[in-house]
């Protein structure tokens, strides 16, 4: 053999080679965003282990059932938004309505809503979706034996855990609300920093789940119990609803933006719409932004006036798919949000009178992000409404119940508990999911992740969403600053209010001087809206995680071998 004919053999093997050693071939990246230290050290425990980012969910999602109690949950529901391998996918195991629901439930006799009715104690539940969803998912997409990823949640149940200060106060806080109401303090009364916080009854219902899947939960034992605890205080969840109950995939909104692909929820979720919706505004409204600076009086008021439009369209067009004709495609079409954003006020506040929804024929929850080394990617949003749910604890299987008929227009025009008003299309039917708020969201460059976010918050987490897309996109900011920044928010009613973070100034002096200026009404928030979870990669591949220091969470990004 010829020198000549051994040189282009000897480069290709020195290129299998060198492609062999590199760091690329060796390690992917695995990244996860979590609300506290117990999801993130098992989603990164599940990966390690060989598991994918359905796993690493899965298994993080009982987790927080366990150490996140006022939002982790068995007993409620929610969304998952993900890509895995080609597939794009949104996964629906939203609440529904019991059977015996009727639309006027929550009414007096002279038709007024019951002051606390749909928030508090058994009758303000609708049928839990969140072990079906889990289950579904795995089913689909797992790797790891079911078993196994729920055995972190049994041990720290069973185990415990200290509870940290956060989650102390908001146990102090919750306690009035329930107090003589609910069994609340038989079960949260006695959680302090000095003594393992153990679960038992709650370990047992995750036995039951880990061994028997869904029917661990929706059937046998742990159903027995849901109904027993439904006839002590007067609630309507029945054997039936529970084994009928079923977790839903739908097609996810995917929409071009920006030269990315934006992966987000579709009905019954009203959040992938509104994110949208705000997306494509702001861009529509490029000029008036030109020099503007983040969270001046001028940003705050001309994003303001956009929410205004989106939250008028929300509560007349949106509601459970399954039930209503939601006009999706028209309410993102950018001819349509071109010409809602041509209406934004630029020097002064609109009024509702002149803010219509536009076509011419709508506080707790958690969120976690995570990327395994494949680039397979989960955003997770799921909740029991209010913190600490409707406050009833299942006796004897010890977890909490949702709150999530709240989230049905109890009464066309009357706002629910995070203040917003929804009509006819959202209004209670059995069987029938309510609409929500919660915005699991991917955002994909050729067809790779660039951006997994997702926060709690109820009304205000797709404005939340938007404001960290921007700050990172627009603004340039890491994926720390674009979570951390003060957010503000409005949502049509009140005409004139804006609120913003507890944790920040919004903006300088300048900003609330100018607010005022223009009317505004511009106060703290009495609660701290947003606890978001964001894994964002750079056009180079590089990957970076951020928990919202808002909340007690944890991000952290590692190195998978290849296999």
């Amino acid at each position: 053999m010829t020198r000549a004919t051994l040189r282009p053999i000897l480069s290709t093997f020195l290129a299998i080679l060198l492609l062999a050693i590199s760091p690329a071939a060796l390690a992917g990246q695995a990244a996860v965003a979590s609300p506290d230290r117990y999801g993130a050290d098992t989603a990164e425990a599940v990966m390690q282990r060989g598991g994918n980012a359905i796993d690493a969910a899965v298994a993080t999602a009982f987790v927080l059932a366990v150490t996140y109690p006022e939002a982790g949950n068995l007993g409620g529901g929610g969304f998952i938004t993900l890509k895995m391998g080609s597939d794009l996918g949104f996964l629906d195991f939203r609440e529904v309505a019991p059977k015996a629901a009727q639309r006027d439930m929550y009414l007096d006799a002279s038709g007024k809503p019951v002051p606390d009715a749909s928030l508090v104690g058994h009758l303000a539940a609708g049928v839990p979706g969140t072990v079906a969803g889990l289950w579904e998912a795995h089913q689909k997409y797992g790797r790891l034996p079911w078993r196994d990823l729920v055995q972190p949640a049994i041990r720290l149940a069973r185990e415990g855990f200290v509870p940290e200060d956060q989650l102390l106060r908001r146990i102090s806080e919750s306690r009035p609300d329930y107090a003589g109401k609910t069994n609340f303090e038989r079960y949260f009364g006695q959680v302090d920093s000095k003594n393992m916080f153990r679960q038992p009854e709650l370990a047992e219902t995750l036995e039951r789940i880990a061994q028997g899947g869904p029917a661990g939960f929706y059937t046998g034992r742990t159903a027995d119990l849901i109904v027993a605890e439904m006839a002590r205080g007067g609630g309507i969840i029945t054997r039936d609803d529970l084994a009928s109950y079923r977790a839903v995939w739908r097609k996810p909104l995917m929409i071009p933006w920006r030269g990315f692909t934006l992966v987000t929820a579709p009905p019954p979720s009203s959040g992938g719409i509104a994110l949208v919706q705000l997306l494509q505004m702001k861009d529509a409204l490029a000029d008036e932004f030109i020099g503007v600076a983040h969270n001046s009086a001028r940003y705050v008021h001309l994003i303001a006036e956009v929410m205004k439009r989106v939250f008028a369209d929300r509560a007349e067009y949106l509601g459970d798919p399954d039930f209503i004709e939601v006009p999706v495609e028209r309410l993102i079409d950018t001819r349509y949000t071109a010409r809602r954003a041509a209406e934004v006020s630029r020097q002064s506040i609109s009024t509702p009178a002149v803010v219509r929804p536009g076509l011419t024929e709508s506080l707790e929850t958690t969120h976690f992000s995570i990327l395994d080394g494949d680039g397979n990617a989960v955003a997770l949003t799921y909740t029991l409404n209010g913190g600490f749910g409707n406050g009833v604890v299942v006796e004897g299987a010890g977890f909490l119940l949702n709150n999530e008929m709240d989230d049905f227009s109890t009464k066309p025009g009357v706002p629910n508990l995070y203040g917003v008003v929804g009509g006819v299309a959202n209004e209670i039917v059995p069987g029938k999911r309510m609409l929500s708020s919660m915005t699991p969201t991917l955002l994909l460059a050729d067809d790779q992740v660039r951006m997994i976010v997702g926060t709690p918050g109820g009304s205000t987490i797709f404005t939340a969403v938007f404001q960290t897309m921007v700050n990172r996109l627009d603004f340039n900011m890491s994926a720390l600053e674009a979570v951390s920044a003060s957010r503000f928010h409005h949502q049509l009613l009140p005409p004139n209010v804006i609120v913003y973070s507890q944790c920040c100034a919004l903006g300088d002096t300048s900003t609330l001087e100018g607010l005022k200026s223009l009317g505004w009404d511009v106060r703290k928030s009495s609660w701290e809206f947003g606890d978001m979870q964001l894994i964002d990669v750079d056009a180079a591949g590089q990957t970076t995680a951020a928990a919202d220091p808002r909340g007690r969470g944890v991000a952290r990004v590692w190195d998978v071998k290849a296999r």
